[in-house]
């Protein structure tokens, strides 16, 4: 019948064709999808793999602070003070959340001199006269940590929040703990897809611990932990090299690259 159709009137399908387009971009700009262009309608019947920034798109994006937890010897206030005057100069979602739950506990924060941020990693800047470090572990490797920090930040993990590191010259000063909220929509969203047999991943600069978590609540089949930023283009190679075919979907300027 189609074939009869095609023959008997290209024309119409000529025609049809550009209009059935129109309408699948205009629909997809209605639900916040930017559609290119045809060929990328015609190419989406064949991916079989999604994956999914974590931040702001499988989650509100709305951090929160929940936990202070002090290293021996130090103070939960001075842990979150110091943390806040650090992270006060950055734009990061999780610093935000740090900086807003400094300020409300403590009013004015002290001024940070010298900051600095390494993308992936965390920020430095010099607070009443000390260097302070606010980030991912690995910014302390050199620098002995008590076991019992160690324990504790990482039954914070297996909840599913984000572990930031805090030290000083005098030493680790304690971890700050930050949690998103899932979207009410996103695990039938992925349930979704499951129906129509797409394997779905989720990157993340997240540590495995937190990352899993995570992604067992919200039906995650596979995730891609501790990817920072300009390393996201690399994670998406690596499975097309694998001979998938796949949709990487993220709402942030990191994502960009990996979605070009």
């Amino acid at each position: 019948g189609l074939v009869l159709l095609v023959i008997g009137c290209p024309c119409a399908m000529g025609l049809a064709t550009p209009a059935a387009v129109t309408v699948g971009t205009g629909r997809g700009a209605q639900l916040g999808i930017v559609i290119k262009g045809g060929d990328v309608l015609e190419r989406s019947g064949a991916i079989d793999a999604v994956i999914f920034d974590k931040t702001g798109t499988l989650t509100r994006g709305e951090m929160s602070v929940t936990d202070v937890v002090a290293a021996p010897g130090r103070d939960e206030g001075d842990v979150l003070r110091l943390a806040g005057a650090a992270e006060a100069l950055s734009e990061h979602p999780i610093a935000r959340a740090i900086v807003d739950a400094a300020a409300e506990r403590f009013g004015e924060l002290p001024k940070a001199d010298g900051f600095a941020s390494t993308t992936g990693t965390g920020v430095k800047a010099t607070v009443d006269g000390n260097e302070v470090a606010v980030g991912r572990r690995s910014f302390f490797e050199s620098v002995e940590i008590p076991q019992v920090l160690v324990d504790g930040a990482g039954a914070l993990e297996a909840e599913g929040k984000t572990v930031v590191w805090v030290g000083s010259d005098d030493g680790v000063e304690g971890v700050v703990a930050v949690a998103d909220t899932l979207k009410p929509t996103a695990a039938a969203a992925l349930a979704r897809l499951h129906d129509l047999g797409l394997e779905t991943l989720m990157i993340t600069g997240d540590n495995r611990t937190t990352a899993e978590a995570i992604a067992r609540e919200v039906g995650i089949d596979r995730v891609l932990a501790e990817v920072r930023p300009e390393n996201k283009v690399a994670a998406v190679a690596e499975l097309q090299a694998e001979g998938r075919k796949v949709a990487m979907v993220g709402d942030g300027i990191n994502d960009a690259p990996a979605m070009a």
